[in-house]
C-alpha cells in the first residue's frame, strides 16, 4: 500500500513574490534560491532527496482553484522567542502570546502580505 511520507511543499499566491521572499530571507534566514524564488528545507529523517519547499506563486495563478486564498503556514523554529522578536522588528504583526503544550511552543504573526504564520518550537 502506498503512503504519504512527508510534505513536498507549501505553495501560495503572492502580490510581490520577490519582496516577500526577501522579507523572509532577511527576517527568518530563508536561503532563497533565485532559480525559482523559494527555499528547500532538507529533512534528515525523510527519504533521500526529500524536502519541504517554500515558494510563493504569482498572485494571478490559477494553480489553487477552486480554493480561495485561505491558509496558515507553520514553520519549525529553533528559538521561537528570538524569531518572534525578529518578526516584530521587521514589521510583522504578532498575534497573541506564545502558547505551550505537549508538542512544544507555538507563536503566531501576520507577514507583510497579511498571511497568518504559525511558528513551532518542538519540545
Amino acid at each position: 500500500m502506498g503512503k504519504v511520507v512527508g510534505v513536498g511543499g507549501v505553495f501560495f499566491k503572492s502580490k510581490d513574490r520577490k519582496a516577500l521572499a526577501q522579507w523572509y530571507q532577511d527576517t527568518l534566514g530563508f536561503a532563497i534560491d533565485p532559480s525559482y524564488g523559494g527555499t528547500s528545507f532538507l529533512q534528515t529523517n525523510a527519504p533521500d532527496k526529500a524536502c519541504t519547499v517554500w515558494g510563493p506563486f504569482k498572485e494571478d495563478t490559477d494553480y489553487f482553484e477552486p480554493s480561495s486564498r485561505e491558509f496558515m503556514l507553520n514553520f519549525i523554529v529553533d528559538d521561537i522567542h528570538q524569531c518572534l522578536e525578529q518578526v516584530e522588528s521587521a514589521g510583522g504583526t504578532l498575534i497573541g502570546e506564545p502558547s505551550e503544550d505537549d508538542m512544544g511552543i507555538f507563536g503566531w504573526f501576520m507577514d507583510p502580505e497579511g498571511n497568518k504564520i504559525e511558528l513551532w518550537q518542538v519540545k
